[in-house]
Order: structure tokens, then C-alpha cells, then sequence
């Protein structure tokens, strides 16, 4: 090993008496073992990207050399910057591994479990992502156990055979360069017009987000997502504008004998499964839930997630604004303020924690003058389990409703349930046997738990929000009940549930954007409520984005409400679904068919007055 390491090569510097071209050798030497260590680790990370798309991918970045180069550059340049700040090798590479093949295990598992990749907005949520994982089963796969045998192979032979240790000076440049290079780089990586012609469609499904997202690679996308945890106002955004825009409206009022009390409940996961002809049903499983909506008047919900992001669906039917993501710092508009204004009281429950989403937070920065979570109230009345099931938690809220409505004010409560939240147990039938719901011969042991385990906990739903409306029902208080499901649920990581029946979810086509993305709303009022406005409150609803549920919930009343509600029913009438994504639904039921001119003006206002919504509070 001494011999070894006379050699000039494996020195930590040159020796004074070594003549130019080996003194360049030697840095060239260490130079080369470096790139090829981060270059290597770049494709650790592309190999680790693809997730449960497997090898197709990866080998499709390699035919791209721009992806490539725009995936593999970040690791070389980060390795640079901690070279030259450290000074030995294998750190500046432990260094740059640890977020690297972090950000990648983080991503393959999330992809995992929720077919949704990681993005720099998540960071803002490390905290709710750490215990959110304690829900999943964690497992150490093929791809992740080579990745980290690797990276500590790579780091073992930098420590033995990269030892050169620059003088201050070197190290300086080396720093400056990278940071140099970063800098030149950044507005590469935000382009949206490159990140576009990067396109690597050829093994997926182009209207998926998620499988664009991965087409691209890991970092790449990533670094490109940066940009979007920072909202930036549309294009050609003014607030001068938008406030013209508001002021050729006038706020509106309930009158006095008009108001109504309305409890909001959004129920998680919950999604009519009757849709899907794949199923071969053994009961049917949603008959309470189809006695409620011939009750009522009832639509579809086209929301912008997917099996997670509870919290975008919330905020949206809270606010108005399309995308519910915005995270609140401080005091906002949004209709439970505006109820508020109007002499209601506000409230509401989640069994669940009070950091979850920062609701505790951001429920008071909407309006809400009181809120309960499992912190202080469901774990000291019901004991150790933090988590309460709707056996619960919808007759606990119904007990707490009516309550409420013996004050003189009226009431505008809005509730989250938990019970569906996903992972469901794929050895383990809560709810009875699989048979008791379908046959389905063609899913495995796991697939057919992992169901039945759904449809098992949205039928026990079904059940209790059925006895809160007939608790409702027998009141002399006039109350209006509005209920929605946040989201399609998770069935087995990669969606295997939804693939091994063969759902469409080809998001091209109107059928499959419905499956992928719808769940129902409900309204309905009991007899007390009916009288007070004089309208029955039933019937079929249009199919709308979950901003716009607020609307058509007014429209239905025989409500106006203030300014922003008014400026979103122009675009209601012609638009009644605008995607985050990037797709719309005219109101002639029409997926993405062409705008008109007046239209294409319609989706600017919205964007422009959502935008103006979320950062401008006149208090």
C-alpha cells in the first residue's frame, strides 16, 4: 500500500520537484476521478427517476443528450462548489450524494405510492412528508440497494484514489467557477420553452403530469419546478387590472331572511366507484349515497389531484381560487370571511392533526373563528387514537352541529374527514370479506384487499352521513348540507388496482380524464331550509372545478355574493372546468376544444383575479 501511494498520482499534492506536465497530470488525475464519480452519480439518480415505469425510460434518456446533459450537470457542478469549499474528494462527493440520492429515494417511493413525483414545493412541507411516511410501509428495492452500493464504492475509491488537496487559491477558483456555471445555468433550467422542447413523450402518456414530469428525468424537472414553489403572477398580470375587473361588480348580501346554516363536509378519498363498468359489483355499494343525491342536486367534481393533495380540493371550494395549493402566511380573502361579514359564525373539525396542511394556520387566515383537531379535542374526548373514523367523527360533528344552532347567529360549518385516507392494508379485509363486494377473479390476493378495503370504508360513510341527514332531516333549523370528495383514492402503488382492472385513464380522452380526475358533489337541504328560500334544491348539477362549487352552491340559494364570486360566474357559465393542468371543459361538456377569443379572455381574467385573490387582502 506504501508503494502505492508513492506513486505521484495518489499524493495529496505534488511534489515541488515534479516537472509541469506531471504536475498537470496529477491534477488532471484527480480532476477526471471527480467528473466521473458525479457524472456516474447523475446516473444513478436517472436510473432511480423512472420508478415504477421501469427501464424504458432510463434508456429513453440516454437517447436524448440534452435531457441527459440537463440531468447529470447539476451533480457536477455541486461537487465543484463543495471540492473547492472542502478540498478533498470523497467529502465534496458524500456531500453532493446525500440530497442527491435522497431527493431520488424520495421520489421512487412517493412515486410508489402515490404515482406523484417529488417538486421543489414539497420542501416547504418536509415536516407533514416525514409523517406522512410513517403511514406507508417503507420497503428497500433492487434499483435503490445498487444506487447506495455504488455511491459508497465511488466515495471509498475517491478517499483512496483522489487524495489531491488543492492550496486556498485553487480551491477559490474551483468555487467561483461552479458558482459561476450555476448561475449561468439557472435560466436554462426555468425555461418553460426548453423545458417543452425536452419533450420525451414517446413511452408515455402525454396527459399525465406525472409521466411528463418523470419523462424529463429527476433533477432536471426538479430544478425546473423551483420556479413554481414561488408563485409568479400570470402573464400580463396587473393589480391596477384586476381591480377594474372587481370594481364593475357590486358585493352582494344574504337578506336576513334568506340565511340558512350550511355544513360543508369534504369526505376523503370519497369517489363514486359505480362509474366504473370494470367492477363487477356483488352489492350495491353506493345505494345510500344515490338516495341522498335523488334527494338533492348533485354533479360531478373534475379536481386537480390525485390520490393526495387533500388540501388543493379544500382551499379551493374555501376561496375561489383554481389552484388551492397557495400557501397562506397571513390573513385572506375567501367566502368564509365573507360569511363571516355577513353575520355567520364560522367553524369546523378534522380528526386529524392540527399541523396537517398547517391548517390550525391557514383555517384562521381564511375566517374560521374556531376549528377542532385531534390536539385539542378528539384525542381528550375519545382517547389514544389520534385518528377518528366517521363512527365517529360524522356523529360527533352532527352532535356539534346542531349544538351550534341553538346560538342566534347562523352557521357556516365546514368539516374534513380522514377515514379513506390511503394506504388500505393489502393482506387484511377490514370491512368483511372481498366477496362481499365484488368477484373480479382477475385480481390478485393483494388487488382484491386493497378494494375491498375501499369500498368497505366508503360504504360505512355512506352509512353515517346518511344518519346526519336524517338528524338534519327532523330539525326545524334550516340547514343546507354540502358534501364532495377531495380526490380519486390510492389503490396500490403505481395505481396497480385501477391497471389490473383495466380503468382507462388515458387523460386524452373525455373518459379518461373523468375517471382519473372526478369525484361528486351534494346538495341538500331539509324541509326547513327549503321553506326559508323558497326552492327545492334538486336535480343534476353541472360538472365543474372545485373553485366553483361555492358558485353554483350560491346560485342554488338565490344568492349574490361579493365581487370575486360574480367575476368567477362569468367564467362559470362558459368554462365550468379550468385545470391546473392545463385542460378545460366548455359547457357544452367539450374537453379541450378550442377557445374562442372571449373565452381565451375568461381563463386570463381567472388566473389574473386568483392570483390577485391570494396576494392581496384589503382586510
Amino acid at each position: 500500500m506504501r508503494r502505492l501511494f508513492s506513486c505521484f498520482l495518489l499524493q495529496t499534492r505534488p511534489e515541488p520537484g515534479l516537472t509541469a506536465p506531471r504536475r498537470a497530470a496529477f491534477w488532471l488525475w484527480n480532476g477526471f476521478l471527480m467528473l466521473g464519480a458525479a457524472l456516474a452519480l447523475g446516473l444513478l439518480c436517472l436510473m432511480l427517476a423512472p420508478a415504477q415505469y421501469g427501464w424504458e425510460l432510463f434508456y429513453d434518456y440516454l437517447a436524448h443528450p440534452a435531457l441527459t446533459a440537463l440531468n447529470l450537470l447539476p451533480p457536477v457542478v455541486l461537487m465543484a462548489l463543495l471540492y473547492g469549499l472542502t478540498g478533498r474528494a470523497w467529502l465534496a462527493y458524500v456531500l453532493t450524494a446525500l440530497p442527491v440520492l435522497g431527493l431520488a429515494a424520495g421520489n421512487a417511493y412517493k412515486m410508489f405510492f402515490r404515482d406523484d413525483p417529488v417538486i421543489a414545493r414539497d420542501l416547504l412541507l418536509l415536516g407533514e412528508a416525514g409523517n406522512m411516511a410513517g403511514k406507508y410501509q417503507l420497503f428497500l428495492f433492487g434499483k435503490l440497494t445498487a444506487a447506495l452500493a455504488c455511491a459508497v464504492l465511488s466515495a471509498a475509491l475517491l478517499a483512496l484514489l483522489a487524495r489531491g488537496r488543492p492550496l486556498g487559491r485553487f480551491r477559490a477558483a474551483a468555487a467561483g467557477a461552479a458558482l459561476t456555471c450555476a448561475a449561468a445555468l439557472a435560466p436554462l433550467y426555468a425555461s418553460d420553452q426548453l423545458y417543452q422542447a425536452n419533450a420525451n413523450e414517446e413511452h408515455i402518456n402525454k396527459w399525465s403530469v406525472t409521466q411528463q414530469y418523470v419523462s424529463r428525468g429527476l433533477l432536471y424537472p426538479f430544478l425546473h419546478s423551483v420556479k413554481d414553489a414561488f408563485p409568479q403572477p400570470p402573464d400580463g398580470y396587473s393589480q391596477r387590472e384586476a381591480e377594474v375587473w372587481l370594481a364593475e361588480y357590486e358585493d352582494g348580501g344574504i337578506p336576513e331572511d334568506k340565511k340558512v346554516n350550511i355544513v360543508g363536509v369534504m369526505l376523503e378519498a370519497f369517489a363514486d366507484f359505480s362509474q366504473f363498468e370494470e367492477i363487477q359489483f356483488t352489492q350495491d355499494v353506493y345505494a345510500a349515497y344515490h338516495a341522498l343525491e335523488a334527494e338533492g342536486y348533485s354533479g360531478s367534481l373534475l379536481t386537480n389531484i390525485f390520490a393526495g393533495g387533500t388540501v388543493n380540493t379544500e382551499r379551493a371550494f374555501l376561496t375561489g381560487v383554481g389552484d388551492g395549493d397557495y400557501d397562506y402566511r397571513g390573513d385572506a380573502s375567501s367566502y368564509v370571511r365573507w360569511l363571516k361579514e355577513q353575520g355567520y359564525r364560522t367553524s369546523g373539525s378534522h380528526p386529524s392533526y392540527n399541523w396537517f396542511y398547517n391548517r390550525q394556520n391557514v383555517n384562521t387566515y381564511l375566517g374560521f373563528d374556531a376549528y377542532r383537531f385531534t390536539e385539542d379535542y378528539f384525542w381528550p374526548v375519545y382517547g389514544a387514537d389520534p385518528v377518528l373514523n366517521d363512527e365517529w367523527f360524522l356523529p360527533d360533528l352532527t352532535q356539534s352541529v346542531l349544538e351550534q344552532l341553538e346560538e342566534d347567529a347562523p352557521l357556516f360549518s365546514f368539516s374534513v374527514s380522514y377515514q379513506g385516507h390511503g394506504p388500505y392494508s393489502d393482506n387484511t379485509c377490514w370491512w368483511g370479506e372481498p366477496e362481499d363486494y365484488f368477484t373480479n377473479p382477475e385480481l390478485d390476493e393483494a388487488s382484491r384487499y386493497i378494494l375491498a378495503n375501499y369500498l368497505g370504508s366508503v360504504k360505512d360513510t355512506q352509512k353515517h352521513l346518511a344518519q346526519m341527514t336524517d338528524a338534519f332531516r327532523a330539525s326545524d333549523e334550516p340547514i343546507v348540507l354540502v358534501v364532495f370528495g377531495d380526490h380519486k383514492p390510492w389503490l396500490g402503488n403505481g395505481n396497480s388496482v385501477y391497471q389490473a382492472l383495466g380503468i382507462d385513464f388515458d387523460q386524452g380522452t373525455e373518459k379518461g380524464f373523468y375517471h382519473y380526475w372526478s369525484t361528486r358533489y351534494l346538495i341538500w337541504a331539509n324541509d326547513a331550509a327549503k321553506a326559508v328560500l323558497g326552492r327545492d334544491l334538486t336535480g343534476d348539477g353541472p360538472d365543474i372545478s372545485p373553485c366553483f362549487l361555492m358558485n353554483v352552491l350560491f346560485q342554488q340559494l338565490g344568492w349574490t355574493g361579493d365581487a370575486y364570486m360574480q367575476a368567477m360566474d362569468q367564467c362559470l357559465a362558459q368554462l365550468p372546468v379550468v385545470h391546473t393542468h392545463g385542460a378545460h371543459i366548455t359547457a357544452g361538456g367539450a374537453l379541450n376544444a378550442p377557445l374562442t377569443p372571449e373565452q381565451e379572455e375568461l381563463v386570463r381574467r381567472f388566473h389574473c383575479l386568483g392570483y390577485y385573490r391570494t396576494h392581496t387582502f384589503a382586510g
